[in-house]
């Protein structure tokens, strides 16, 4: 990798790549050329998964915040439905790992696509292990094959790996914690079928990446993203088929003082995720 003047000018290449959002055909994937890193291309269908799980909270490792605070009057302003618990139990809690068993209703593909965003960005994809329960998990089972192998070269990629900062087998470095999470703030359902059985979700939410080290120089940052799912209830369950990932909505930054590097290594080992529901 080139780096620029500040250490991170490739990845400032491929946040560029994502700003205007990036529309995945799944069942349309080639495998990404050798040497090169996926997300740069987003006409090919693999690149654009990947640079929709991946590369794209990558680059928050890179971006800038703004230091102001603004207030903005929206008095007579339409106003978004409350993103509020339902009381309705949001999985089947016999299966481990990804939630799944999610109901056929439209709360039910609300909650699978909230649950969906959390497992494709976080940390288990980078073990081959955990990607192939994930993939198997989300996916549409005619898509789940191609998918994973398309992933495997993907995260097995040792130049992609080091990139980010990672070793060659996904491990973060001696000394450090890898974090890579997707907090879900909300979601809208866009489109709901209940006789044909597909649904479209779009969650906002926002993602913690980076390595937490002393000597990391990709320091865990935040970023904002709105990712939107086609789904299809398949086999008792909805999966995922097609999805869109654009930016923001991004709120103005506080002025809070930075955790030290220690401090987010232990909030990661700390605070476990949740089940998210609607």
């Amino acid at each position: 990798m080139s780096i620029g003047g500040d250490g991170y000018g490739d990845e400032r290449e491929y946040a560029d790549t994502r700003r205007a959002g990036t529309r995945v055909r799944l069942p349309e994937g080639e495998s990404p050329e050798p040497g090169r890193t996926p997300g740069v291309r987003p006409g090919r269908s693999l690149v654009t998964v990947v640079g929709v799980v991946v590369i794209l909270i990558a680059a928050i490792a890179f971006a800038t915040r703004g230091g102001g605070e603004s207030e903005d009057d929206a008095e007579g302003g339409a106003q978004a439905n409350p993103t509020a618990p339902s009381g309705v139990a949001p999985v089947d809690p016999r299966g481990p790992g990804v939630p799944s068993g999610f109901p056929r209703t439209e709360q039910g593909a609300q909650s699978a696509a909230a649950n969906y965003v959390v497992a494709l960005t976080g940390d288990g994809m980078y073990d081959a292990r955990t990607r192939t329960s994930i993939v198997d998990t989300v996916f549409a089972p005619d898509l789940s094959a191609e998918r994973l192998a398309s992933l495997d070269n993907v995260y097995s990629d040792p130049d992609f790996l080091r990139r980010i900062g990672l070793n060659e087998d996904g491990s973060a470095p001696e000394g450090s914690t890898f974090v890579s999470r997707a907090n879900p703030i909300g979601s809208d359902l866009v489109a709901y079928d209940a006789s044909g059985g597909t649904a479209t979700v779009a969650v906002w939410y926002v993602t913690l990446f980076g390595i937490s080290g002393e000597d990391s120089r990709n320091p865990v940052t935040e970023a904002w993203y709105t990712n939107t799912f086609e789904l299809r209830w398949t086999e008792g369950d909805w999966k995922v088929v097609e999805l869109e990932q654009q930016d923001g909505p991004t709120p103005v930054g506080r002025d809070q003082r930075a955790s030290s590097a220690e401090e987010m290594a232990e909030a990661q080992k700390r605070f476990g995720g949740f089940t998210y529901a609607r």
